[in-house]
């Protein structure tokens, strides 16, 4: 009997050069290494340049998504990211600081992980307690999609019609809900 396969979304990003490349040809090699690990990817999205978040924290952002099928569940998904974010020297010192790799695990079908309280804590935490706190768990979808432009911008050029599990919304939705200056600052390479 074989196993099920689901459709995920991999948002990648990287600011540091690694190995004498920019962050575009890591965000590349990144492609290349999940493919190598079994992943099958359906779509990537165009290259993007998008301002370092928070802003002043460091160089801009090169930003891309990747719409994958796999058999792996999300928690060896996200292991599997967790290595290859390793291989590529990713060192997880500072909450949002600059990073050669970033592989999120953005959503994984409809699923909302581990539960909708949980996800919903998440969700609704203040601003400031971001600052200082990450899950310990895996949290789906991610709880702060529909905020970030450097996400929706890459996520509607391969599933603009994904609707949110929770939230009720289309990728292209929530991209319209965001400051038109936001979206306009994450610009194609």
């Amino acid at each position: 009997m074989s196993k099920s396969t689901s459709e995920a979304l991999i948002a990648l990003g990287a600011n540091l050069n690694l190995r004498d490349s920019g962050p575009k040809v890591t965000l590349q090699r990144a492609i290349d290494a999940i493919l190598r690990q079994g992943v099958v990817i359906r779509a990537v999205s165009r290259f993007y340049e998008t301002p370092c978040f928070p802003a002043g924290a460091g160089p801009d952002y090169v930003n891309a998504a990747a719409l994958i099928e796999t058999e792996m569940s999300p928690a060896e998904l996200l292991n599997l990211l967790h290595e290859v974010e390793r291989e590529f020297g990713r060192e997880r010192v500072q909450r949002w600081g600059m990073r050669t790799l970033d592989l999120d695990l953005v959503l994984y079908g409809d699923l909302v992980l581990p539960d909708h309280a949980e996800f919903d804590r998440w969700l609704t935490l203040a601003p400031e307690a971001q600052k200082e706190q990450a899950p310990d768990t895996l949290i789906l979808p991610h709880p702060r999609l529909q905020d970030r432009a450097f996400v929706l911008v890459p996520m509607a050029d391969v599933t603009p019609g994904w609707r949110h599990p929770v939230l009720g919304r289309t990728v292209t939705e929530m991209l319209s809900d965001l400051p038109a200056e936001d979206v306009a600052a994450v610009t194609p390479l």
